[in-house]
C-alpha cells in the first residue's frame, strides 16, 4: 500500500468518526496555540446517542443544559451532533448507492435475458410474433418498459425523502411522510401565491430533479404506447371520430403505471387525429413556447406560467430532451364551467426522422386530497408529411370534478367534448390556418404588414375575451361581491399602466343559455352585419356596414377578421368595430370590440397594436348534441369600462345596468331565433 493512500484512508477515518473530527475542530483554538486532544468518556456517548435519537436538533438552552449534566462545554455539544448527524447521512448515502449500483446490475442482466427471448419467439401455429395470453409483444416490451420506469421514480424518490425529509408525490404518496416531516417542494409562487421555501429544498436541487425527470419519462412512455395502440384500448365514440380510452383496459395495462384514479374525480380520456398545415418543429416550437401556446390555443387556455426549466434542449435551437414545470388554466367558454388549474410537467422528445412527442403530466408537491383536476399522461405526437404538413395524434387523458359544472354543460363535460382531445385539435388545425392566411389568402386590407397588425390586434382581443369569461385568476380577473346569480357572472380587473387596457377598472359581465337552435344558424345570424342592429343595443338603431374586405382566415369564409363602422358612409364615422369570427366542429366564436377611428388608421400606419386599447364583448357557441337536445349552448359576454376618477369603487347601480344588458341580449336572441325557428 502507498504512503498517499495510507494518508487518504487516515483523512476518511477522521471525516467518518465523530468523536475523532470533534477533537480535531477543538483542537485548533486560542489563535494558533497547541492542539488539545479530547476524547469523550463511554457515558457520555451514550447519553450523546440517546439524546439524538429523540431530538435530532437542539436548541441553546437544551445545549447548555445537556453540557453541565455531562461536563461538556455546549459548543462540544453542538460539533458532536453536528458531526454525528454528518456521519449518519454519509452512511445512508453510502448504503443506498451500493444496493442502486446492485439493483442497476440486475436490470441490466435481466433487460438482455428478455431482449433474446423475444427476438427468438415466434408462434408455432403461423410463425409470426407470438402473444402472450391477450397481450401482444410489442405491448409486453412496453409494460415491461413502464415498471421499469416505475420502480426507478420510486427508488430516487425515497431516496429523496430519506435524506431530505420531504416527500416527492408523483399523483400518489408513495410512503406516508414521518412525523414532522416536510409537507411540501418548495416552487416559485402563481401571482398571488405564497412560496413557503424553508418546508424543503427548491425543485433545482439534484435529487429533485432527478425525480421529476423520472417521472417525465414515465408519462412519456405511456403516451408513446396509448398513441399507438388500437382496440380494445380505445373505442369508436358517438361521432365516428374521436376514440374513447377503454378504462378496464387501461387499468389492466398501466396497473402499475402512475398511481389509482382518486374516487372523488370523473375520467376524461378521447384520442383524435388530423392533419394540421404547419411543419412538425413548428408546431413543437409553439408548445414549448408558454407565450405562444397561450395565444396558440386561447379559447381554451385562459392563462399559463413557467415555473421552473430543467432542461433547455439536448442541442442550441432544439426542444428535444426539453423539460420544464408549468402552471396554467383551461377553461370552457362558460361562467357556468369552472375554470380547471394545474401544475404539471412538460417534456419534449424527437423520435426518429420528424416524429416529435410532447407529453403533459400532473405534478402534485403535497398530498391534496380536495385536488379537483390533473393530468395523467397527455398530449400529442406530431408526424410531419412529406408536403411540409403535419399529422397529429392528441392524447387527452384527465382527472377533473365535475361536481360544479352547471346542468346546461354536464353533458358534454361528462362525454370529455368539452376539454377532449377533439376540441385542442379542432383549434391547432384553424390556427395553423390562421398562420397560412397571409400567403394564401387573396383577401388583405392594404398590404400584407398592414394585415398582419389587424390581426395581431385581433388576437390580442380575442385573448382579453376569453381571459374574462372565464374569470382568469392568472390574468387578475376577480369575483365581485354580491355581483353575481346562478347564471350570470361580473368579475373586476384593474389596470394601472398597461397601454392595451383603459386606465381604470374593467367589468366582465358573462352568462350561458340553452337555443333549440343548431350552433350553425345561431352563428350565421349573430355574425351577419345586416342582423346586428336586432340584438346589438348599443347602437342604439345606428347603422353597421363593412368598412374594409374581411381578412380571412381559412379557406372558409366563417373564419375572418372584419372592420365594421357605425353611422352612414358619409358622415365621416369616429367609432369602428373590430371583429373576429371562429368556427370549427367543437365550438363558434363572435368576438367584436369597439375601437376608434383614429386608432384602425394608426394600426393600419404601423403602429403598435399593443398600445390600442380593446373591451371585447361577443359570444361563444357549443353545440349540445350529446344531451339528446339537439340546440346550442350560447355565452353572451361583455367588458364596461369604470373610469379611473373612481377609483376601485364600483358605482351603485352598476351591476343593476350590467344584468339589464346581458338579460335585454339574450331575451332578443332569444325572441328572434324562436321566430326563426317556427318560421
Amino acid at each position: 500500500m502507498t504512503e498517499e493512500h495510507e494518508q487518504e484512508q487516515q483523512q476518511n477515518g477522521i471525516l467518518d468518526d465523530p468523536l475523532a473530527l470533534s477533537n480535531v475542530e477543538q483542537g485548533v483554538q486560542n489563535h494558533g496555540k497547541r492542539k488539545i486532544n479530547y476524547r469523550h468518556t463511554t457515558e457520555q456517548i451514550q447519553r450523546l446517542e440517546g439524546v439524538l435519537e429523540e431530538f435530532p436538533h437542539l436548541d441553546d438552552k437544551q445545549r447548555k443544559e445537556l453540557g453541565e449534566e455531562l461536563g461538556l462545554d455546549p459548543m462540544q455539544v453542538k460539533l458532536w451532533f453536528h458531526n454525528k448527524r454528518t456521519q449518519m447521512m454519509n452512511q445512508l448515502e453510502r448504503e443506498e448507492n451500493q444496493r442502486l449500483k446492485e439493483e442497476n446490475d440486475v436490470l441490466r442482466s435481466d433487460n438482455l435475458k428478455l431482449k433474446e427471448a423475444l427476438n427468438s419467439a415466434c408462434c408455432p401455429n403461423c410463425g409470426g410474433p407470438p402473444s402472450l395470453g391477450e397481450i401482444s409483444i410489442d405491448e409486453q416490451q412496453l409494460l415491461a418498459e413502464n415498471s421499469r420506469l416505475r420502480k426507478q421514480i420510486e427508488r430516487v424518490t425515497a431516496m429523496v425523502a430519506k435524506r431530505t425529509g420531504v416527500q416527492l408525490i408523483p399523483f400518489q404518496e408513495l410512503n406516508p411522510p414521518a412525523a414532522g416531516a416536510g409537507v411540501g417542494v418548495g416552487v416559485h409562487p402563481r401571482p398571488g401565491s405564497t412560496s413557503n421555501k424553508k418546508n424543503g429544498p427548491e425543485f433545482g436541487k439534484p435529487a429533485a430533479a432527478a425525480a421529476v425527470a423520472a417521472l417525465a419519462e414515465l408519462a412519456m412512455a405511456e403516451l408513446l404506447a396509448l398513441a399507438q395502440l388500437g382496440e380494445p384500448m380505445w373505442v369508436r365514440g358517438p361521432d365516428g371520430l374521436t376514440e374513447e380510452l377503454n378504462q378496464v383496459e387501461y387499468a389492466r395495462a398501466f396497473a402499475n403505471g402512475l398511481g389509482p384514479k382518486k374516487v372523488n374525480l370523473a375520467t376524461e380520456a378521447t384520442r383524435a387525429t388530423a392533419i394540421v398545415a404547419m411543419p412538425a418543429e413548428a408546431l413543437v416550437d409553439m408548445l414549448m413556447d408558454v407565450e405562444k401556446w397561450i395565444a396558440f390555443f386561447s379559447g381554451i387556455v385562459t392563462g399559463a406560467a413557467t415555473v421552473e426549466v430543467y432542461a433547455t434542449g439536448a442541442a442550441a435551437g432544439s426542444h428535444d430532451g426539453a423539460l420544464q414545470l408549468m402552471t396554467a388554466e383551461l377553461q370552457v367558454p362558460s361562467p357556468l364551467v369552472p375554470v380547471r388549474e394545474g401544475l404539471f410537467l412538460r417534456h419534449c422528445k424527437q423520435a426518429e426522422g420528424a416524429r416529435w412527442a410532447v407529453v403533459d403530466v400532473s405534478f402534485e408537491v403535497r398530498h391534496d386530497p380536495m385536488t379537483k383536476f390533473r393530468r395523467r399522461p397527455s398530449g400529442c405526437i406530431i408526424q410531419e408529411t412529406s408536403d411540409g404538413r403535419s399529422k397529429v395524434v392528441w392524447v387527452e387523458h384527465v382527472e377533473a370534478d365535475h361536481g360544479d359544472v352547471h346542468a346546461l354543460y354536464k353533458a358534454i363535460v361528462n362525454s370529455g367534448l368539452a376539454f377532449g382531445a377533439k376540441r385542442w385539435l379542432a383549434r391547432m388545425e384553424r390556427q395553423c390556418e390562421r398562420f397560412s392566411s397571409l400567403t394564401n389568402s387573396t383577401a388583405h386590407i392594404g398590404n400584407v404588414e398592414m394585415t398582419q397588425n389587424i390581426l395581431n390586434l385581433s388576437e390580442r382581443m380575442v385573448m382579453s375575451f376569453c381571459s374574462g369569461v372565464s374569470g382568469s385568476l392568472i390574468n387578475q380577473w376577480a369575483q365581485v361581491t354580491g355581483a353575481a346569480t346562478n347564471e350570470v357572472r361580473i368579475r373586476s380587473r384593474k389596470n394601472n399602466g398597461d397601454s392595451g387596457r383603459p386606465a381604470g377598472t374593467v367589468l366582465s359581465a358573462s352568462t350561458s343559455i340553452w337555443l333549440p337552435i343548431s350552433p350553425k344558424r345561431v352563428f350565421d345570424f349573430l355574425r351577419s352585419v345586416p342582423s346586428r342592429s336586432q340584438w346589438d343595443i348599443l347602437l342604439h338603431g345606428a347603422m353597421v356596414y363593412e368598412a374594409a374586405a374581411a381578412i380571412l382566415k381559412s379557406q372558409e369564409e366563417d373564419n375572418c377578421v372584419s372592420i365594421l363602422a357605425v353611422g352612414l358612409p358619409d358622415e365621416g364615422n369616429t367609432t369602428m368595430i373590430l371583429q373576429e369570427t371562429c368556427s370549427d366542429s367543437t365550438c363558434r366564436y363572435i368576438i367584436y370590440s369597439p375601437v376608434e377611428a383614429a386608432m384602425v388608421n394608426a394600426v393600419l400606419g404601423g403602429e403598435d397594436p399593443h398600445s390600442v386599447a380593446l373591451l371585447p364583448s361577443g359570444f361563444a357557441i357549443l353545440p349540445d348534441d350529446i344531451s339528446g337536445r339537439g340546440g346550442s349552448l350560447l355565452t353572451v359576454a361583455l367588458q364596461i369600462f369604470i373610469d379611473s376618477s373612481l377609483g376601485s369603487k364600483i358605482p351603485s347601480g352598476t351591476k343593476d345596468v350590467v344584468n339589464s344588458l346581458l338579460s335585454c341580449t339574450c331575451d332578443r336572441i332569444r325572441a328572434i331565433m324562436s321566430f326563426s325557428n317556427v318560421q
